[in-house]
């Protein structure tokens, strides 16, 4: 099976479509497709230091890079189209990531014109949540560009329980499949030494640390947190929140004044984006870890948590009850009052947090790896073609 997977970048500063998808191709590959990326060199305000229009090899698959012109995540690139016109059917199918995008919406007309059957993967853009934000900007393009698209796929992926009842809801036609996010038990195994992160935060040693993990994004509950963590550093002043993620909409200046307004802003370290030993020593260096988010589709920065070990509160816009189900996190509203109190619970009992912790990480390395996410969307794959042929 031949499988082309496309989505508008790879840049780490875009967060966890980038990460997914690089990691979907390589167990796709690993398992026996042949398995292939086209996407741009955008990463945020930059662009990537690239070989361009050529294969790659990777692991268990290959990418090619193109140049595009982007503002931020709009990204469009007329070589990558024209080359998918020559090339696309070389493939059996098309699985696209992304929605609300010019750059796929051309894959997908092209798709259909072909005659070549796609997959696409929303990533939590179809919540209803992320439709209503800016809803006036997103209505004429969802009517006139993404309706047809998605009304054009052979199947949505959802990648959480809620986002397919979500997806379902909206009656677009194709069958919906919940296939989650995984990542690969190998990451998780062995750790670097916690002075990898100290050394580059040496005033963070001894604090006891809450991350917050993930895009400095309106969506993802910064204005939330900053209250609750306020009320909680009141009662726990050893506490000290450690912002990770990158911003690539402009949001950065408005989050740190949601702190200074609730008057901790004192206690608050806005890291920036992290990778390599770095993050993995902060990971197992937190004793708390807290997704505050409105909407997710399924959060790669939750899952790399929980399978760390950190005692993670989130929301139910995280949309994983799975793991609250599980006694692997605690559950709240999304609101301040519902997070501090969370908050205040797991720091005055830390046992039990850590106890919460040990069971989230043998509940994500037991059943969220790459290597049985593969082979249930290879076999939804291989249904769905059957489907075509028949």
């Amino acid at each position: 099976m031949r499988v082309l997977f496309v989505v508008p970048y790879l840049g780490a500063r875009y967060g966890g479509i980038a990460k997914v998808v690089r990691e979907l191709a390589q167990a796709v590959g690993r398992a026996g497709a042949t398995a292939d990326i086209i996407t741009t060199d955008a990463d945020g305000d930059q662009r990537r230091a690239v070989t361009r229009r050529v294969w790659l090899g990777e692991d268990g698959y290959r990418v090619m890079y193109f140049p595009c012109w982007h503002r931020k995540d709009f990204i469009l690139s007329p070589s990558l189209a024209q080359w998918f016109w020559r090339r696309g059917r070389d493939y059996d199918l098309v699985h696209t990531h992304s929605i609300f995008a010019p750059l796929i919406a051309a894959v997908q007309l092209g798709c259909r014109r072909l005659g070549l059957p796609y997959v696409t993967t929303p990533h939590g853009m179809l919540e209803p949540w992320a439709l209503a934000y800016k809803a006036w900007k997103k209505r004429a393009y969802y009517d006139w560009i993404e309706r047809p698209s998605l009304r054009g796929a052979r199947m949505i992926q959802a990648t959480a329980s809620q986002e397919a009842k979500h997806i379902g809801a909206l009656a677009l036609g194709p069958p919906v499949e919940l296939i989650p996010n995984g990542l690969h038990r190998a990451e998780f195994e062995s750790w670097p030494d916690r002075e990898a992160f100290y050394a580059d935060y040496p005033a963070l040693r001894g604090k006891r640390l809450i991350l917050f993990f993930g895009r400095i994004d309106p969506k993802k509950g910064l204005d939330l947190l900053a209250p609750a963590f306020a009320r909680v550093h009141a009662k726990h002043p050893g506490t000290h929140l450690l912002v990770v993620g990158q911003d690539n909409v402009g949001f950065l200046p408005r989050a740190k004044q949601f702190f200074i307004d609730a008057g901790c802003m004192d206690a608050v370290t806005f890291a920036g984006w992290m990778s390599g030993p770095p993050l993995y020593a902060m990971l197992r260096s937190v004793e708390l870890h807290i997704a505050p988010s409105y909407s997710e589709g399924f959060s790669m920065g939750i899952l790399m948590c929980l399978a760390a070990g950190a005692p993670t509160i989130m929301t139910t816009g995280c949309n994983f009850p799975e793991a609250g189900a599980a006694g692997a996190a605690r559950i709240a509203d999304a609101a301040p009052d519902a997070l501090a109190e969370a908050l205040d619970a797991l720091l005055s009992d830390p046992a039990s947090a850590r106890a919460m912790g040990a069971r989230a990480r043998e509940f994500i390395l037991h059943n969220y790896t790459w290597d049985r996410i593969a082979q249930r969307l290879l076999t939804a794959y291989e249904r769905m073609l059957a489907h075509d042929h028949r």
